[in-house]
């Protein structure tokens, strides 16, 4: 497995917009801290970027030694809003983002029944252009629970659409995270994303799940006692062979500074796993 950083750990908890960190300087933290990629959303780069700007911002990535692992071309598909499906229904700017970033993955956003066959559709165009598409395990999507989002994948039914495996999301949707679900993923799972929360009725953050209603969280470190049990799963996926991107999703938690959050994140997952 191998080690990627997203761009999301230099935004906001709340805001998802604006970069609180230069791609560079984020790019630099990667590489110092023994990451092999950076995961790109459009807080950074995204379809709204020139192409030539974002060619030469990715031949600097590539000059430090890092891979794109997965770009996220707009803003509604991270921020979950009705219109995250609208990128299935025009993918070409998502596919030509990928292209100029050198990444193979794109994320996309999926809502209601009439996504699937637009996502088929998106899948087809994308493999023309040998890249892959995927959708992260999410509340308020068609990836909430586990059997949904198999039935999903089924119902897709391209070898080049897959999931995102993302334990934190599957935890506020009150589903099991751990190896009989990295097990059932497996076959379809093109990413993996870390984050770690806390369900607590006197929870700072608010989030809603069809799958489980209305509840109350708490953002925490990775390394911090009382939040998920990311060993087990972990160690199921290295047993089970996976060799891609483990990619750590969360924006630093106070009192940690981003650049304490992905220094103590990268120490605390060597710990749990074995990384190239």
């Amino acid at each position: 497995m191998k080690l990627s950083l997203s761009v999301r750990v230099a935004e906001s908890l709340s805001a998802k917009r604006v970069p609180a960190m230069s791609l560079e300087s984020l790019a630099q933290l990667a590489v110092d801290n023994g990451y092999r990629a950076v995961c790109m959303r459009a807080s950074q780069l995204g379809i709204q970027t020139p192409l030539d700007d974002v060619r030469e911002k990715a031949a600097k990535l590539n000059g430090m030694g890092l891979a794109v692992s997965m770009a996220t071309g707009d803003f509604p598909i991270p921020e979950n809003t009705d219109d995250a499906p609208d990128a299935l229904r025009n993918i070409t700017p998502y596919l030509d983002l990928a292209e100029a970033l050198g990444t193979g993955l794109m994320r996309i956003g999926m809502k209601r029944e009439e996504d699937i066959v637009w996502a088929q559709r998106a899948s087809d165009e994308a493999g023309e252009r040998g890249i892959r598409l995927a959708h992260q395990s999410h509340t308020l999507s068609l990836f909430e629970t586990v059997e949904g989002s198999l039935d999903v994948l089924r119902r897709v039914g391209r070898d080049n659409f897959g999931i995102i495996y993302e334990p934190a999301n599957l935890e506020q949707c009150a589903e099991d995270y751990g190896p009989d679900t990295v097990k059932a993923f497996l076959p379809y799972t093109f990413n993996v994303y870390m984050q770690n929360l806390r369900i607590t009725p006197d929870g700072e953050s608010h989030g809603e799940a069809w799958s489980r209603g209305k509840f109350q969280f708490d953002q925490v470190s990775m390394w911090e006692d009382g939040g998920l049990d990311f060993a087990p799963a972990m160690a199921a996926l290295e047993e089970s062979g996976y060799d891609g991107y483990v990619t750590l999703h969360q924006a630093a938690t106070p009192p940690a500074t981003t650049e304490e959050f992905v220094v103590e994140t990268a120490k605390y997952l060597r710990g749990i796993a074995t990384f190239s």
